[in-house]
C-alpha cells in the first residue's frame, strides 16, 4: 500500500504524542485491510522460512501500549502464517519471586531470540521505566543497593536505566539481533469503548479488571513516561515506530507491513547453498532412493 512507508511510523528525533494521530485506516474498508494482512503476513511467514533455514540473525519484536490496545489480537493475526518454530512469545507480567533475585534486564535477556528465530515481547523490559515510574514504590521489591526508600529514586536513577536499556540494545543489536520496537498509539475515548465492550460481552468479561479502570486514572501520566521512553530510547539500531491503535485491523496490517518493507532490506537474509559435492551427486542420491521402490 502506498500510503504505508516503513520510515512514516519510526520515530526520529523528538516526538509528543498528544500531536500524533491514534486513528488511521488508509481509506480501506475492515475487509480490504484484513485481505491486504492476509497476503502481507503470507510473504512474512515466507521471509521466516528463510531466515530460519539462513541462521544469523534473530528478530525481536516489541510490543508496548496502554491496557485494550490490541497487543494479544495483533500478535494472533500477524503471525498467523509462522511456522510455529519460527516464533517464541512472551507476556511479561510482574516479576516471580526467581526474576527478582536478578537485576530487571535478565528476564528479558533469557528470552531473546535464537538465531533464525522471532521472539515476540507482549509487555517488554519498557515496563522498568513505565509502570515502575508511574508507581516507583514497585522498585523497592528489586532489592536494589543504595535504594532503600522511593525517595531514593531520583532522576539519575531513571536516566541510569534508560542508558542501561540503550547499553542491552545496542549489544545485542550489535551480535546479529534485528530489533523492532512499537507503541501501539492508543486514545483515552477508544480505550474507554473497549473497556465497555469487556463489561457488556459476557465472552469478554474474563478480560477485564478494576484494576484497569485505577490505571485508567493515570492515563497522562503514563503518557508522559511513554513519551519519554520513545524519545530517550529510539535509535537507528533500535528503531520505535508509533502505530495509530484505534482501528486494531490497520494497526495489524501497519506493523505487519512495516516488519516486511524493514527485513527485506537485508539482502544477505538468504537461504544457504548446497555443498558443492552434496549438489554435484543429487541425481545420484534421488536414485538411491527411487531403487528402494524396487
Amino acid at each position: 500500500m502506498n500510503e504505508l512507508k516503513e520510515k512514516s511510523f519510526r520515530v526520529k528525533g523528538q516526538v509528543k504524542l498528544s500531536e500524533i494521530d491514534t486513528l488511521q485506516d488508509f481509506g480501506r474498508s475492515d475487509k480490504e485491510l484484513k485481505k491486504e494482512l492476509e497476503d502481507v503476513r503470507e510473504a512474512l511467514g515466507k521471509f521466516q522460512d528463510t531466515l530460519y533455514a539462513h541462521s544469523k540473525y534473530g528478530v525481536l519484536v516489541c510490543l508496548q501500549g496502554m491496557d485494550t490496545s490490541g497487543k494479544d489480537s495483533l500478535i494472533r493475526e500477524v503471525f498467523k502464517d509462522f511456522n510455529v518454530r519460527g516464533v517464541v512469545v512472551h507476556s511479561f507480567k510482574v516479576p516471580t519471586e526467581l526474576e527478582l533475585k536478578h537485576d530487571y534486564l535478565w528476564r528479558h535477556y533469557i528470552a531473546l531470540p535464537a538465531r533464525g528465530k522471532f521472539s515476540v515481547f507482549n509487555r517488554t523490559h519498557y515496563e522498568n521505566v513505565l509502570v515502575t515510574k508511574v508507581h516507583p514504590e514497585y522498585i523497592l521489591g528489586e532489592n536494589i543497593p543504595g535504594i532503600n526508600n522511593v525517595s531514593d529514586i531520583d532522576e539519575i536513577f531513571w536516566d541510569n536505566r534508560y542508558r542501561q536499556i540503550n547499553d542491552f540494545e545496542k549489544h545485542i543489536a550489535e551480535n546479529g539481533t534485528l530489533i523492532f520496537k512499537f507503541f501501539l498509539h492508543l486514545s483515552k475515548e477508544e480505550q474507554r469503548q473497549r473497556l465497555l465492550r469487556r463489561l457488556e460481552l459476557k465472552e469478554k468479561n474474563w478480560k477485564f479488571s478494576p484494576g484497569d479502570l485505577k490505571e485508567r486514572k493515570l492515563w497522562h501520566l503514563y503518557q508522559e513516561c511513554y513519551e519519554e521512553a520513545i524519545n530517550k530510547t529510539s535509535k537507528s539500531h533500535a528503531p520505535w515506530y508509533i502505530i495509530p491503535a484505534d482501528n486494531k485491523k490497520a494497526a495489524r496490517l501497519t506493523v505487519a507491513s512495516i516488519l516486511l518493507e524493514a527485513l527485506k532490506k537485508y539482502k544477505d537474509i538468504e537461504e544457504p547453498e548446497l555443498d558443492e559435492k552434496i549438489k554435484a551427486n543429487l541425481e545420484n542420491f534421488k536414485e538411491e532412493l527411487e531403487k528402494e521402490n524396487k
